[in-house]
């Protein structure tokens, strides 16, 4: 057989081992759903498919996706943390009783990020050191935070209407919301530190195989650690934009969100097994559902078929997802 035979032999093969990899990438079927469901959107509703009606989307799901891309970054390490969403309730209670009180927003900033970064460590010192499930320990945290906010908070909402409002409410240009910025400022540093730093690579080894981690010279308490705290860090910059959008906050304000950034990050292909998924596929997790939330309000239907539908998604991504590991 001749050298060019054999060359468009190999050029064959893997223009159909790109396709095949194509088919196994778990982006490209989100990517088609979320056309369709804008497709059906747009056709029942024409106000869906504008520039006003997607930037609004994309404003609204800004606090869940930054909190999906730090669960994600933690899953595939092998983490887990669902007291997130409490976290982010209690510090926004915090930052809205400091500012209350007459005191600098610019401190109220500084204070709210050093209370998650030391919320963060907590978390990630007890597991690593307990070697306790993460599901059972943050599960207590979040129940913890939860209690601390509704004795911050009096058990009654906080108002800070007209004093800090550009991260949740401000628009670059008049046109794209700050939030969505910050958004997409944070998938950007979680994709890049995953994807190209050297500690990026060793989280991806523990949540593999930690003791295979451990014997080849990773130390794995110290990078279980650091993950979560830098995981805290992160949700008090998510507390910030969220009273900042919202600019009136209750206690329990966060409970729903560590649910739904761990049913986005199980939608873009995040298991829990660790070591595997991508931060692309958490991303276009949360435009699903932002942009099937929208949709289903702007048809018409309730939020409790949404519950409904929200509860199905994650039910079949989580299978989908399972169904691609078995043929791996």
């Amino acid at each position: 057989m001749s050298k060019s035979k054999i060359s468009e032999k190999g050029n064959g093969q893997s223009s159909i081992a790109r396709i095949f990899a194509l088919l196994n990438n778990q982006v490209v079927y989100l990517i088609l759903v979320i056309i369709l469901i804008g497709i059906i959107a747009t056709a029942i509703n024409p106000n869906f498919f504008t520039l006003r009606n997607l930037l609004n989307i994309m404003q609204q799901v800004a606090t869940l996706g930054i909190l999906t891309m730090v669960l994600s970054l933690l899953m595939i390490s092998g983490g887990l943390d669902i007291s997130h969403g409490n976290l982010a309730g209690l510090l926004a209670i915090i930052f809205a009783r400091f500012i209350l009180a007459g005191n600098s927003i610019a401190l109220g900033v500084i204070i709210v990020l050093a209370i998650g970064t030391f919320f963060g460590f907590v978390n990630g010192f007890i597991i690593a050191k307990s070697k306790v499930t993460p599901l059972i320990i943050t599960l207590g945290m979040s129940y913890v935070f939860l209690g601390m906010a509704l004795i911050i908070g009096g058990g009654r909402p906080k108002a800070i209407t007209g004093q800090f409002e550009f991260l949740g409410q401000q628009r670059i240009g008049g046109i794209v919301p700050v939030s969505i910025l910050f958004f997409l400022g944070i998938f950007a540093f979680s994709y890049l530190l995953r994807k190209y730093t050297k500690y990026g690579r060793r989280l991806n080894a523990i949540g593999g195989n930690p003791m295979a981690a451990y014997l080849s010279g990773i130390n794995v308490n110290i990078h279980v650690i650091s993950i979560y705290t830098l995981g805290g860090l992160i949700v008090g910059f998510t507390a910030l934009v969220l009273i900042s959008r919202l600019s009136m906050i209750q206690a329990d304000v966060g409970s729903s969100y560590s649910l739904q950034a761990l049913a986005a990050a199980i939608i873009g292909g995040i298991t829990f097994e660790g070591g595997r998924g991508s931060l692309v596929g958490a991303f276009f997790g949360v435009l699903l559902l932002g942009i099937l939330n929208n949709a289903l309000n702007i048809i018409g239907i309730s939020s409790f078929v949404q519950t409904i539908v929200l509860g199905a998604i994650i039910v079949i991504a989580t299978v989908v997802s399972n169904i691609g590991s078995i043929r791996q």
